[in-house]
């Protein structure tokens, strides 16, 4: 439903993540719900990161990124383990970066949750998020709202099997912080060189920023 839903360019925003995120930094690289793990595997595959490990709250999760480093030969630095995004069970600064790839919209406290990744991040390391984002008005987004809102259930009834979840997805896009007010929080919880980036025709927004060294 994802190669669906964005014609494989999923995929492509995720290396974009993992790539902006690991530059320049050498060390062990955290992805916070990880689902079945893809960014966790693009972080991995990053010059400088040794380790990466994908935290889920959810076990089956965790069990099928588990299948799928068996099944398709991702690199062995990749590991995953269950975690929750806000109580992360490490020390401060455990981490050279840190990463939620379309997940934030899921957090219940996501202040909490950018706060915690910032907290396991060493000074002078980053935190980025790969996410939707709701589009400003106008043609564009009054077109892809009726893709999203229409065309995307139905999808998901026919492929998936599940019309609901693919009806809660846009609903979660249209409630969600634009770019700038996202942007905030990460200053808020004390993140310096904020910045963000669209992809996906504006509907997608990297962000990223970078804990302060003392």
């Amino acid at each position: 439903m994802n190669t669906l839903m964005t014609g494989g360019m999923h995929h492509r925003w995720k290396r974009r993540t993992a790539q902006l995120t690991a530059r320049g930094l050498t060390g062990p690289a955290l992805d916070i719900a990880t689902g079945t793990g893809d960014l966790a595997f693009c972080l991995a595959r990053q010059d400088g990161i040794n380790t990466a490990l994908g935290v889920d709250l959810l076990p089956a999760m965790i069990a099928l990124a588990q299948d799928k480093k068996k099944n398709t030969g991702t690199p062995a630095k990749v590991d995953f383990a269950l975690g929750d995004a806000l109580a992360l069970p490490f020390e401060d600064g455990s981490f050279v970066c840190a990463t939620a790839g379309f997940s934030l919209r899921n957090m219940p406290d996501l202040p909490a949750a950018i706060a915690e990744m910032a907290r396991v991040v060493r000074p002078g390391g980053r935190v980025t998020t790969l996410e939707l984002s709701p589009m400003s008005p106008g043609l564009k987004a009054t077109l892809f709202r009726m893709y999203f809102h229409r065309v995307v259930p139905l999808v998901g009834q026919i492929v998936a099997g599940e019309r609901t979840a693919y009806t809660y997805l846009p609903q979660s896009v249209d409630y969600f912080l634009q770019a700038d007010r996202l942007s905030d929080l990460f200053g808020d919880v004390g993140l310096v060189d904020v910045s963000f980036q669209k992809l996906g025709f504006g509907t997608v927004a990297i962000h990223q920023g970078t804990k302060p060294t003392p």
